[in-house]
């Protein structure tokens, strides 16, 4: 998620308050205490640096809410050196940056409409540069502005972390009642994916996926990160995802798999129609300047999910803001006359919701719902 967009790869910046732990000591759920937990694991980050995730119990943890944070992406030499300059990638190894403590929206459990108040939340930080996915070290050369090679080692360990998290997850949520898998940007890419390994595991709960701010990315260039991050080497032995390679993949294929695969799995995302940060990874990625336009692509991102699946729903807003869960926006944008607070809670409690669309409204798709 990002809550202050700065430049093409930033990431979120909120504080800091949880109590960090051993891998070797791993708490149980009831040892917790009762605010946010910072929790240790042998993982690391793309720069090598130590990885550690978020938890929070709730009063009876029945219902539990799994997000994977976003900022940025990297899959070339220069994005993924932090010590690159100019420095215009994520802050890959700051695990501060991570903390969901001083977030808001549905970070925010004063907020009496905030719909997860009653959850127990765990939260996967994002520091390896590849939407939570990637299947390992990678090697990269580049050359500096001085004409020198350049060679930078990253640990795309995106998947064994979060596999690491959801261990722990299923050790200590047995029976929850009901899952939520949310995420923000690159966390919507790999909330996509693994909501389908929770619905797997929890086969007998409801589980719901709310991907926010990540379906414009329909690009044919697409396999270059697939390829850098070696995703194909992490998906699971479904049928859904039979014969796909790196080059093949899409993140249509996330959302596809993953709903299919479980019946017990309700998907949705969230996107603003001129949404600059999608734009602007689009043409890192290397798609020219005017060769698209993001409404088409969440269009055409909508019906490939929509033709390929049996349930899906969508809530597209006006503007260019960039991502929703962890801003205060979440309880203010209003379109077709539905809170995107309501919809969200509606889709959660398994209640039936519409698609919403900007497209409705007498404003268009341009100006940010007031």
């Amino acid at each position: 998620m990002k809550y202050l967009i700065k430049n093409i790869l930033i990431t979120c910046v909120i504080g800091f308050t949880g109590h960090a732990l051993a891998q070797d000591s791993l708490p149980d759920l009831s040892n917790l205490e009762s605010g946010w937990n910072a929790i240790a694991t042998d993982g690391v980050c793309s720069a090598g640096t130590p990885y550690q995730f978020y938890a929070k119990p709730s009063a009876d943890n029945t219902e539990l809410l799994v997000f994977f944070n976003g900022g940025g992406a990297c899959w070339f030499g220069e994005a993924c050196d932090l010590t690159a300059q100019p420095n215009v990638h994520s802050p890959f190894a700051d695990m501060d940056a991570n903390n969901p403590a001083m977030a808001r929206g549905i970070f925010d459990f004063e907020n009496p409409e905030n719909p997860f108040g009653n959850y127990a939340m765990v939260v996967a930080p994002y520091c390896n540069g590849d939407v939570h996915i990637g299947g390992g070290e990678k090697e990269y050369t580049y050359q500096n502005t001085e004409g020198d090679d350049v060679q930078v080692t990253a640990y795309h360990n995106g998947f064994t972390n979060s596999d690491a998290i959801l261990d722990w997850v299923y050790e200590n949520f047995s029976a929850p009642s009901r899952v939520v898998v949310s995420g923000s940007s690159a966390g919507a890419i790999g909330g996509s994916f693994y909501a389908g390994l929770v619905a797997e595991h929890y086969e007998e709960t409801p589980v719901v996926l709310i991907a926010d701010a990540a379906g414009g990315y329909g690009t044919p260039l697409l396999y270059r990160t697939f390829e850098a991050w070696d995703v194909a080497s992490i998906l699971p032995d479904w049928p859904e995802y039979e014969g796909e390679t790196n080059q093949s993949l899409t993140f249509e294929d996330f959302y596809i798999a993953s709903a299919n695969h479980n019946d017990n799995l309700t998907i949705a995302q969230y996107n603003t129609a001129e949404d600059q940060v999608q734009y602007n990874f689009t043409y890192l990625i290397g798609d020219p300047q005017g060769s698209f336009t993001l409404p088409q692509r969440l269009l055409n991102n909508y019906l490939i999910i929509e033709n390929n699946t049996d349930q899906f729903a969508h809530y597209t807003a006006g503007g260019n803001t960039h991502t929703i869960m962890g801003s205060p926006i979440f309880y203010q944008y209003e379109v077709e006359g539905v809170r995107y607070v309501d919809w969200v809670k509606d889709l959660i409690n398994g209640h039936p919701v519409k698609d919403i669309s900007c497209v409705n409204e007498a404003h268009g798709c341009t100006d940010a719902p007031e």
